[in-house]
């Protein structure tokens, strides 16, 4: 066989195991893994002493995003080259509809935002912000190609906000349709009072941008998790809980999930390696998101459910705000933009901290961030793995080379980072997208807006159906992967 290109020499991380060889590659597509592949007529991409992992899925993704009185600053050209420069090679934002909008025209005004700029493939989530309006559109947008839904237990001020009995129904309508709700999961009411009662002139002196976590204990994720699960039990809708920050969340999920209840649970790289002690800092402010940084000890839990299995993918929220459009704020916590730039930095932090802090292997890193998240929002097997016939989405990484997060010398128009001074390792010295090159030496290279939508027919835990249920999400490592299975996947 002639291939366009061949990644060759790295070490290359596959559903079946991991190997040091080769790549075959046609068109846009994975042709061929093997030994000593056939490079004649082909680009050879050296990937020696190197990782090979799938690209990265970011599914938590905000892009333009009209919120808190301004806009988020990445859009769909500066946030998808910084998620290429970081080894991702699909992302998933949130439609939302505004000013009476239908679901159909807020998928359209996204797919807008993203034409001509998005240089990696993405899809969306459809958010269902006015239920009576909404709820008889949902089978046309799962018809269209859109097969996950999200609604917010909080955010009235934004008319974003679903109750208890939106959520029951949408939830009986994914059991209908196939398709799955996300929510994003905080006690509304409780928040409320939490904060009005520390909303004093006094209290916002003393406490400044600590009021952010001081309003928002562990109970107001915890509870409101806990209910909307209970709605999955009753109906059966799948259910997946977006941006998890507490223990006591991944506990609520694990005891769930061994009741067969339909439920999924994300975190945000963020919640594994900040906690909220920042909010001390000068600059504390900077760190507001949605849900708030928590306690070491829910760190540590976080890592814990990436192990055991409670917590199937690691995503971002990225949602990114400037230093000038953080100062919105002027003492008062409620008006902070909240959100944090992600995208370029998820890769590195990930494999930093978890595979070379010890706590996960490299393969278990690329099943939270590539395998399941294209398994459960129904992009697997084009997405997710380095496997024959995938789409060619791949990111080479070095082992140990670090390099400093600093913001003038990033993709983001973030004019901060969380994460500033930071030495990781694990951006992406090549990143390919459909078998192109897109980034090349750390440097972006790719084609504003040859990115392209991606629409899917299913979601959640039937995501796969070539496999068996148990078996769409995966928890562990992956098996060893023999020199025999190569040279016959190489000779298909």
């Amino acid at each position: 066989m002639r291939y366009d290109r061949v990644v060759s020499g790295g070490n290359v991380v596959t559903p079946a195991g991991t190997f040091t060889g080769d790549i075959g590659i046609v068109g846009d597509k994975i042709a061929a893994l093997g030994l000593s592949l056939d490079t004649t007529g082909a680009e050879v991409i050296d990937a020696a002493g190197h990782h090979v992992i799938p690209g990265v899925l970011d599914v938590h993704v905000h892009l333009a995003l009209p919120f808190c009185g301004t806009t988020s600053a990445d859009d769909y050209r500066t946030g998808t080259r910084a998620g290429a420069r970081g080894g991702v090679t699909t992302l998933i934002d949130f439609a939302i509809p505004y000013a009476g909008e239908s679901l159909s025209q807020a998928a359209d005004n996204w797919m807008e935002k993203a034409r001509g700029k998005a240089l990696i493939d993405y899809t969306f989530h459809i958010c269902i912000t006015r239920y009576d309006e909404h709820k008889d559109q949902i089978r046309g947008m799962v018809d269209r190609g859109f097969t996950t839904f999200k609604e917010f237990m909080i955010y009235a001020s934004e008319g974003w906000q679903s109750d208890d009995r939106a959520l029951f129904g949408t939830l009986e309508r994914m059991g209908e349709y196939g398709a799955m709700l996300l929510v994003h999961a905080e006690s509304a009411r409780v928040l409320d009072e939490l904060i009005a009662r520390h909303h004093t002139p006094a209290l916002m002196k003393e406490y400044g941008a600590r009021l952010h976590a001081i309003t928002r204990p562990n109970f107001v994720e915890a509870e409101a998790i806990q209910r909307v699960v209970q709605w999955s039990e009753a109906t059966g809708g799948q259910l997946y809980i977006v941006h998890m920050s507490t223990g006591e969340g991944a506990d609520i999920i694990r005891a769930a999930q061994a009741r067969g209840v339909p439920v999924i649970a994300e975190t945000c790289v963020q919640y594994l390696v900040l906690d909220d002690s920042v909010f001390a800092r000068e600059d504390g402010h900077l760190f507001a998101c949605c849900p708030q940084l928590k306690k070491p000890g829910d760190v540590e839990r976080l890592w814990q459910g990436l192990r055991t299995g409670e917590v199937s993918v690691i995503s971002t929220d990225t949602c990114t705000f400037t230093r000038e459009q953080k100062a919105m704020w002027e003492g008062d916590w409620t008006k902070i933009p909240m959100g944090m730039p992600g995208l370029e930095t998820l890769l590195p932090l990930t494999y930093t901290r978890g595979v070379l802090g010890g706590r996960m292997t490299l393969e278990e890193m690329c099943v939270k961030l590539s395998t399941n998240p294209a398994r459960i929002m129904g992009l697997y097997p084009r997405k997710g793995a380095i496997q024959v016939g995938a789409d060619a989405d791949l990111a080479i990484i070095h082992p140990r080379t670090t390099m400093t997060v600093s913001p003038t010398a990033m993709e983001t128009n973030a004019d901060w980072s969380p994460y500033e001074g930071w030495e990781l390792a694990g951006f992406a010295r090549t990143t390919l997208s459909r078998g192109e090159v897109i980034v090349d030496d750390y440097t972006v290279v790719g084609k504003e807006g040859r990115g392209v939508w991606l629409p899917r027919t299913t979601a959640g835990l039937g995501g796969s159906p070539e496999e068996p249920v148990a078996m769409r999400v995966s928890r562990g490592p992956l098996a060893p992967l023999r020199a025999a299975d190569l040279v016959a996947a190489g000779a298909r």
